[in-house]
């Protein structure tokens, strides 16, 4: 993240708390598709949050070795307190010290001060799957996809995202959502009023960055 951190820095404390009508349902099917979406992780596997807020996905992601990124001090403060493993960068600038095998950005792709730079940056230290989340109504999936491939990127899984953000759904709800992810032109005729795709993008067998 880049810019003025002062809406942040007052919704710092709890911020997966009061950022989702329902974080837990949230965050939990978020990390499912990290690890199964594309190529799977493993445990053990290190995961990059960049851009992480509070870090309130580390709590869904126990298999995997957790590091958080953030350039807010006052998220990067409330994760540590709740005992996230979060360190305070700007996105386009942080490079790990060892590759990871995922690097995760959600609602933060905007961040990015030239998304062909930062792509590329990342795929430098990422082994397995960059994974992101794309409003298909902001970005168009082509330019984005352009952007990966000149990174190094030649695979790109798609899934519509169907779980909302700011409204907590009955059960039986959430579960058509989830089916309507699956439903292929109806879904993405969904996409075109609100929802997101999650990605996940890799490199095949062969393909050198």
């Amino acid at each position: 993240m880049t810019g003025s951190w002062d809406k942040y820095a007052e919704a710092a404390d709890g911020w997966s708390d009061d950022a989702y009508a329902d974080g837990r349902t949230y965050l939990a099917r978020r990390a499912e598709l990290v690890r199964s979406l594309g190529p799977a992780l493993a445990p053990g596997d290190a995961v990059l949050d960049l851009a992480c807020g509070d870090g309130g996905l580390a709590d869904f992601l126990p298999e995997q070795r957790y590091t958080g990124v953030d350039a807010s001090p006052e998220m990067v403060a409330a994760a540590q307190r709740r005992g996230r493993n979060v360190v305070q960068a700007d996105l386009n600038d942080y490079e790990p010290a060892e590759p990871v095998q995922a690097t995760t950005i959600f609602r933060a792709i905007y961040y990015a001060r030239e998304r062909p730079v930062l792509l590329a940056r990342i795929a430098g230290y990422t082994e397995t799957k960059l994974v992101f989340d794309l409003n298909p109504r902001q970005y168009r999936l082509a330019d984005v996809r352009a952007d990966l491939r000149a990174a190094g990127f030649d695979r790109l899984a798609l899934r519509p995202f169907f779980v909302p953000q700011t409204r907590a759904v009955p059960r039986p709800l959430a579960l058509a959502l989830r089916a309507l992810e699956r439903s292929g032109p109806v879904a993405r005729l969904v996409l075109r009023a609100r929802f997101t795709y999650l990605c996940a993008a890799s490199t095949g067998p062969g393909t050198k960055r």
